[in-house]
């Protein structure tokens, strides 16, 4: 408060009605962690599809002469992807989105710097019914134990947003929307999608956010599919739209084509003959029971407006057709008398009874401009397949970004879903980052923006990029109709002051280039959770950041498993810990515990079994019982090389005949080792998975399979020689995908699943050990390419899109790293990740 003027807009802030919650004013403020982003993925349509150079159709020289450049590739000319100038890539980020905005804006400096969010948060607070846990099932009922998802940042974030219900639901809406505000450019926009459940809770929450004076619209949109309660059905969804500052918000007005008859209840809507005749419609014409003359389809528009006009009556005079007109008593001429006298002796009068109006044909201008209600978006059956339980509406957004952006403008989606926003923002040239806590989301987005086609706007300024804005222009086809990005709007002013029609750009008609098939453009794929990275420079990995509650974390993991003491070790064998206890001193191992030696399948050497009986109290030997030691790897990230190295080495040197290794992920190095522990260190050693389950708590059932540490199988490929590309040329490699072996708890078996039966593999063929580069990418079980497939046959064999659907990757070179890292991602949209040098080529 600056001064008096602040003070009482202070105080009258005060004295409105406000919205009121748990919580609420006991948390006035809220400490978020700001982390660094870590890049997983890099990927790239094109630079994937540059790999099948095997697969592209003979006879080129042909098609591309048709190009006038023989000396460039096909590929470069029929295939492209819009870039943003450097050092902008777009992004894909796992995480909580609280952590992940906070993250762009105090650690990234995103701050003012986003013209759009679009945020479809769940709508109630039902856990069940707002996630999707498996990629190929989009049926998921609330409360069936089947359908709950388990994976750990999903599981997380439910518990710290929903615990008070609908209190807590607007302490995670509020939280976000601060966020959102600051992370705004002044011009920018956010629309928020929600049902009519909490419409008016979140439209209160935002006017507190946003200031009641920056609210811009409410706009209802019909669902794909309503849901019909005991009384009215509901078939409507509905936008909040606000803006950073509603007096610089930036706004490009859409049109939509209008109707020849919009409401037959509507008057003088006409038809002129071509003997000039007009006739006025009849209701039974209008509704389509009787045809309709022939001649130009009118409406007859209202020439006054209201008020009354000053001055000389007899200068409002105006003459038609022998008669002399004045404005209706309270009203004025819209345009000037003398203005209103050119409409009249051009034509385009007409007298109703004592009024005159004048003549607005529908084909001069045959749209409307948009209103706050968006009819006609709907799914249809034959639209693109729905791939998401709660996928947004793709035309919802795209009016939304077209409305409140331009290109190469930054849109954010903190709650990404199947990918709507990004696949929008992609279309038409915006930079994009998208945000989901769940793994499956992001899979699906993924896999949808990888294989995507869009059609190729041409750019004003190619060297900007979309940025540059792209090209509209006026064109009509055959039959004289306007079918260009730029239209002429006759209007009564236009003909009243004899001057050319306006012309109204129609944002989402940009001139197109048929000739070009345009891919999604690289993205990255990033998370809050760190790849294992040489923080220490020593050659080996750590397990990246600490969490600040580790204590109660290990705590957390030691009661479980003194609940679930048994482990799956494969092989239909189990293991069963007793005495588990924490060690009174480690520099790495979390606990100890006594298993039968009989459950290790290994020689009881007589040293161990000495220094064994040495560690045991009144010196009774139990030569069938062993001591074994466990480490468990970090909350929210994978289990590194480093930590497995140091776990075995201390479990070794205390004397301990085994190490179990327990997380929830784990670094592909650092599977290796575990695998050659033996042989490295002098200790066997056996990876655990720890299921999510362990996560769910009071939220699943106890039941059989919630079983909650197993063996997760890795993916067992295959590197194969090669033939090189040409005679003398450098040796050439290729990867086959074998199949995964994976543990269903509820039958207490291991399944092998074949490689062509996953939902999609990636290949990169010179891993470096830190971002993993997208340079073959396959979905065995789906249609995905089948756009690409479509637009590219011209170029590529048929055998391509087979390929792609395959479990063999197409040849390559080696690289500087001589291995390649393959990645699974299973229906969980778990990634499975495996690396393997290129010197076990067969």
């Amino acid at each position: 408060v600056r001064g008096l003027a602040d003070a009482v807009a202070r105080l009258k802030a005060l004295s409105r009605p406000f919205l009121d919650w748990a919580g609420k004013a006991e948390r006035l403020s809220f400490d978020v962690p700001t982390l660094p982003l870590f890049v997983h993925e890099r990927l790239s349509t094109k630079a994937i599809l540059e790999t099948l150079r095997s697969h592209k159709r003979d006879k080129q020289m042909s098609i591309l002469e048709l190009f006038g450049d023989p000396e460039r590739p096909i590929g470069d000319q029929v295939l492209k992807a819009y870039e943003h100038p450097s050092p902008w890539t777009n992004r894909m980020v796992l995480g909580d989105s609280l952590v992940v905005m906070n993250s762009l804006l105090q650690y990234e400096g995103l701050g003012g710097q986003v013209q759009m969010i679009y945020m479809d948060p769940p709508y109630g607070v039902k856990f069940g019914s707002n996630f999707q846990p498996f990629v190929r099932k989009r049926d998921v009922k609330h409360n069936d134990d089947a359908d709950m998802t388990r994976e750990p940042e999903m599981v997380k974030a439910y518990r710290d947003t929903w615990e008070l219900g609908l209190h807590s639901y607007l302490t995670y809406m509020r939280d976000r929307l601060l966020l959102s505000r600051e992370l705004l450019t002044p011009s920018g926009s956010i629309f928020v999608q929600i049902s009519d459940e909490n419409l008016h809770h979140v439209r209160e929450l935002m006017d507190e956010v946003f200031g009641a004076e920056n609210f811009c619209a409410e706009i209802a949109f019909a669902k794909t599919s309503g849901r019909t309660p005991r009384l009215l059905s509901e078939v409507s969804d509905y936008l909040l739209w606000y803006a950073r500052d509603t007096e610089r918000v930036k706004y490009r007005q859409l049109f939509e084509e209008r109707a020849p008859i919009e409401n037959p209840n509507e008057r003088y809507i006409c038809v002129e003959t071509p003997k000039g005749e007009i006739i006025d419609l009849s209701l039974a014409q209008k509704t389509g029971q009787e045809p309709i003359p022939e001649g130009r389809l009118l409406r007859l528009q209202q020439a006054t407006s209201q008020g009354e006009s000053g001055g000389d009556k007899t200068l409002q005079v105006v003459r038609w057709d022998g008669r002399e007109f004045l404005p209706p008593a309270g009203r004025h001429w819209s345009v000037t008398a003398a203005g209103m006298q050119r409409v009249a002796d051009k034509g385009r009068a007409f007298a109703v009874g004592k009024t005159l109006t004048w003549k607005s044909y529908r084909d001069e201008f045959a749209y409307r401009a948009i209103s706050n209600n968006w009819g006609g978006l709907g799914q249809s059956g034959f639209g693109d397949e729905k791939l998401y339980v709660v996928q947004t509406n793709t035309g919802v957004v795209q009016r939304c970004m077209l409305m409140t952006t331009d290109p190469g403008d930054l849109v954010l989606d903190p709650t990404c879903g199947s990918g709507t926003t990004a696949y929008v923002a992609e279309q038409w040239g915006r930079r994009w980052i998208t945000i989901d806590t769940s793994r499956v989301p992001l899979a699906l987005a993924r896999q949808r923006l990888l294989t995507a086609t869009f059609p190729y706007y041409e750019l004003k300024d190619p060297g900007r990029g979309p940025a540059g804005g792209f090209v509209y222009a006026r064109r009509q086809n055959n039959r004289g109709e306007e079918v260009g990005g730029i239209v002429p709007h006759v209007t009564l002013k236009s003909i009243a002051n004899d001057e050319p029609p306006a012309e109204e750009v129609l944002v989402d008609r940009p001139e197109e280039d048929k000739k070009v098939t345009r891919v999604t453009g690289p993205f990255c794929f990033e998370a809050t959770i760190p790849t294992p990275v040489d923080w220490e420079g020593d050659g080996v990995e750590d397990s990246g950041v600490a969490s600040d509650d580790h204590g109660s974390y290990l705590d957390r993991m030691l009661e479980v498993l003194r609940r679930s003491p048994v482990l799956h070790v494969g092989g239909g064998r189990t293991v069963t810990l007793r005495e588990l206890r924490a060690p009174a001193k480690s520099l790495s191992l979390a606990a100890l515990a006594t298993v039968d030696a009989t459950d290790l399948k290994a020689e009881v050497r007589l040293d161990e079994v000495v220094q064994e009986a040495k560690e045991k109290s009144g010196g009774v030997l139990r030569f069938s019982e062993r001591s074994v030691a466990i480490v468990f790897g970090p909350e929210n990230g994978a289990v590194s090389e480093k930590l497995v190295f140091e776990a075995a080495r201390e479990t070794y040197a205390r004397g301990h005949a085994h190490l179990f290794v327990i997380g929830f992920a784990i670094q592909a190095n650092a599977r290796d080792l575990v695998e050659k522990c033996e042989a490295a260190v002098g200790v066997a050693a056996t990876y655990v998975q720890a299921t999510p389950d362990l996560m769910m708590g009071d939220l699943l059932k106890t039941m059989r399979t919630s079983q909650v540490f197993s063996v997760c199988g890795l993916p067992e490929i295959r590197i194969h020689k090669a033939a090189p590309a040409k005679k003398g040329g450098a040796q050439r490699y290729s990867v086959e995908l074998l199949g995964l072996d994976l543990f269903d708890p509820s039958t207490m078996e291991t399944e092998h699943r074949p490689g062509h039966d996953v939902p999609a593999w990636l290949l990169d063929t010179d891993y470096n050990g830190l971002s993993f580069h997208v340079g073959q990418a396959f979905f065995p079980r789906t249609a995905a390419w089948d756009d690409l497939k479509k637009s590219l046959r011209a170029e590529f064999e048929d055998s391509v899109w087979d390929h792609l659907a395959g479990t063999r990757s197409a040849p390559f070179e080696a690289g500087e790293n001589a291995q390649v890292a393959v990645k699974v991602i299973d229906d969980r949209g778990n990634e499975l990740l495996v690396v393997k040098p290129l010197s076990e080529a067969k």
